[in-house]
């Protein structure tokens, strides 16, 4: 992360909705037994959340989204201490890496999003 950024989310993008538990262990090793259940329940047969709607790319249940999908919680869960907005931009960096890549018109505009003053 450089310095001046400030994580943002961006609609459109979705990345982070790719729940596959094989690509992200790391996500589950931080979750308590019942919120891995609830977790795995959400992963439809192609890897991304039951939730999710591609057509829209967006989460059809964001307002009671589990505390898990929340980013302001990424800090608390991952027990990070100090810049939590480095940490949650850090992290879909690298989910929209691995989703759309490096070149792509997602990650151009979460790193315009979140340069932003």
């Amino acid at each position: 992360m450089s310095r001046g950024e400030r994580w943002t989310c961006i609609q459109g993008c979705g990345a982070c909705c790719h729940l596959d538990p094989g690509e992200r262990e790391e996500a589950l090793q931080v979750l308590d037994e019942a919120q891995q259940v609830l977790y795995r329940s959400m992963v439809a047969e192609d890897g991304w959340c039951r939730h999710y709607d591609h057509g829209q790319r967006s989460c059809s249940i964001y307002d009671v989204r589990p505390d898990f999908c929340r980013v302001s919680n990424l800090g608390r869960l991952f027990g990070v201490i100090g810049n939590v907005d480095g940490f949650a931009i850090d992290c879909c960096r690298q989910q929209i890496r691995s989703e759309y890549g490096v070149r792509s018109t997602e990650m151009r505009r979460f790193n315009r999003a979140v340069r932003q003053p």
